[in-house]
């Protein structure tokens, strides 16, 4: 059953425990580390009211998200504390000067060309229109979606593997169709599992996290670098 594009959408976010941490502030900016469970943004139905943004703008009221994570993913999030900052850092995500790395488990043994432990997935990504909010791999009406992995660990009983993934392009669920498309799904993921595998929902969330963001401060313009280990 599909929903179409223009209808509610009937996803009632179950309520989250967990705090946002801070990781650093200061006039300008907010690093936070996100829990799992928490929507960036407050949705359009009323009971999907808590959020990131929700949240942050009681403390912190010019609060604005630059970019945003899965409701079921977890790790760093750059917060501009005004609109003129938000206009700046917003330029440096579209013209790729920051970068990010995620930690992710995957179902399998994944290895790269040649059974290396890294490798890159080059695989274009359109919009499922039938199946909103979901996304396909398309090589006719695709964007370019480019990810690299390094494998960090494989674990056994059951197979899985520990990878760090750099994407050079930022499209919607793109670790997590390019995950499932080179057979290795992350665990937890219920939009792009392995259709007959029983264990697909085997964890109690997400397993990918944002775990390092590197930036130009908007004010400073020095360097900046946050790392948030993960939590699996």
């Amino acid at each position: 059953m599909t929903t179409p594009i223009d209808s509610p959408d009937p996803f009632i976010a179950p309520p989250c425990h967990e705090d946002i941490e801070i990781l650093y502030q200061d006039d300008s900016i907010l690093l936070i580390n996100k829990p799992s469970g928490l929507l960036s943004l407050s949705g359009k139905n009323p009971l999907n009211k808590d959020s990131v943004h929700h949240r942050l703008v009681q403390d912190f009221p010019t609060a604005t998200l630059l970019h945003r994570l899965d409701f079921g993913t977890s790790g760093i999030m750059l917060v501009a504390l005004n609109k003129a900052l938000n206009g700046i850092l917003t330029k440096e995500f579209q013209e790729g000067r920051v970068s990010k790395t995620y930690t992710a488990l995957l179902h399998g043994h994944l290895y790269g060309d040649d059974q290396e432990d890294s490798g890159t997935i080059d695989l274009p990504i359109a919009k499922d229109k039938p199946n909103f909010p979901l996304v396909k791999i398309c090589a006719e009406t695709g964007k370019s979606a480019v990810s690299e992995f390094v494998v960090l660990e494989r674990l056994s009983q059951p197979d899985r593997t520990r990878v760090c993934f750099t994407p050079l392009t930022g499209r919607t669920h793109q670790l997590r169709i390019h995950s499932q498309k080179i057979g290795h799904p992350i665990v937890g993921c219920d939009l792009y599992g392995l259709a007959d595998d029983e264990t697909g929902l085997d964890a109690n969330r997400l397993m990918l996290h944002a775990t390092t963001l590197a930036f130009t401060h908007p004010v400073s313009r020095q360097p900046m670098q946050m790392e948030c280990v993960a939590p699996f």
